[in-house]
């Protein structure tokens, strides 16, 4: 079959943007809204898409806390504003299915989940990546900070310019075959302060809309309030134990802690501060300990997505930067496979409150590229 050696466009496709049409997902947040209009304003066949995921006033039991439906309503605005076709999913069975349920079951086990990452893995890059096919879209783009780049073994998956705004921990569960059909126009811009520009420049009615800090469906960051009502009668009471044994006081259910948490014990008049170091959900047991215990060098990694160019297993060691929360840096660390989908990974220096979880996210030491990642799966 021969080559095509028609130019490529500014999407990487080799046809005219007239001609390749794209579906934008749009939160209703300034980020989407700027892509859209980015890639209308070029001339692309824009068709947006915005998923009805969750009802806040199901999830906080209040009534008109629907907050879900302004999202909707900015980005249909949008939609309309720079005249390209716009349409809502009804997503909000398989978003409960795949991201809520598990959220609440992972905390009640006394991880620490990150559900953002699991809605892109399993809704928005598999669902809705496959509802832009059944579209006939040649590709789908996001408003996510992160940057596609083409490789020698092909795309790859690389940090965003702006290391602030950077959501390659968020980012990591992407796959190779996902990464062929997505785009990410925001990642190589220096600052959002040009994301807001270039808002402005279009005229759109979000330009100055907040970024979103909370959890979308915990909209005020009470997660054992969501809890609570998802699962009836998880906040059951139990004692804070010390690791020494020595028991300390009581709590109010373990779905109130994570670890490393130090604020908040309820166990004051102590001479030196304690961290939750172990959460023992069997027992209904806070544990709490002195820092020195939240710190660990080795953390075992399951469910990895490798993004590599040769086989995660080909090596037996890998020589990597890893991020265990998205809060703190990449350190350097040793990458040991198990499996294709399992590793140990050690850290050459050790890290406090590293949480079952929490994701593991594999870059190179010296460049902007994500290997993927996986999920930590137990404490040592």
């Amino acid at each position: 079959m021969p080559l095509d050696t028609r130019p490529l466009n500014s999407l990487g496709l080799p046809k005219p943007p007239s001609e390749t049409r794209v579906v934008v997902a749009m939160s209703g947040g300034v980020d989407s809204s700027v892509v859209a209009a980015m890639l209308k304003e070029e001339g692309y066949d824009v068709v947006g898409v915005t998923l009805q995921l969750y009802d806040h006033g199901a999830a906080l039991a209040k009534k008109g806390a629907c907050c879900a439906g302004i999202d909707i309503h900015d980005a249909r605005r949008v939609a309309e504003d720079m005249g390209f076709p716009h349409y809502v999913l009804d997503y909000e069975n398989i978003f409960r299915e795949a991201v809520i349920d598990e959220f609440a079951d992972s905390y009640l086990g006394g991880a620490t989940p990150v559900p953002c990452i699991r809605c892109n893995e399993r809704v928005k890059f598999k669902d809705l990546l496959e509802t832009a096919k059944d579209l006939e879209a040649d590709c789908m783009a996001t408003g996510h900070y992160i940057q596609r780049m083409n490789g020698a073994q092909g795309a790859e998956l690389h940090s965003a310019a702006d290391a602030s705004r950077d959501q390659s921990y968020f980012l990591f569960s992407t796959t190779p075959q996902q990464l062929d059909f997505l785009r990410f126009p925001l990642g190589h811009l220096p600052s959002k302060d040009d994301t807001r520009a270039l808002a402005a420049k279009y005229g759109l009615s979000v330009a100055m809309k907040p970024d979103s800090q909370d959890i979308c469906f915990v909209p005020d960051g009470n997660y054992a309030a969501v809890i609570e009502k998802l699962r009836p009668g998880s906040a059951e009471p139990g004692e804070i134990v010390h690791v020494d044994g020595r028991v300390l006081g009581e709590h109010n259910g373990v779905i109130h802690y994570t670890i490393g948490q130090r604020r908040g014990l309820g166990i004051g008049g102590l001479a030196d501060p304690l961290y939750v170091v172990k959460l023992d959900v069997d027992t209904r047991r806070v544990i709490v300990g002195p820092k020195d215990l939240l710190a660990t060098r080795t953390v075992p990694v399951r469910e990895i997505n490798w993004l590599g160019d040769v086989p995660f297993t080909s090596q037996e060691e890998w020589h990597l930067n890893v991020r265990v929360r998205s809060t703190r840096p990449p350190r350097e660390a040793i990458v040991r496979p198990i499996s294709d989908t399992e590793a140990e990974v050690e850290l050459v220096v050790a890290e406090e409150g590293v949480s079952p979880g929490q994701a593991c996210v594999f870059y190179a030491p010296e460049s902007s590229r994500i290997f993927g990642g996986g999920w930590i799966w137990r404490g040592y």
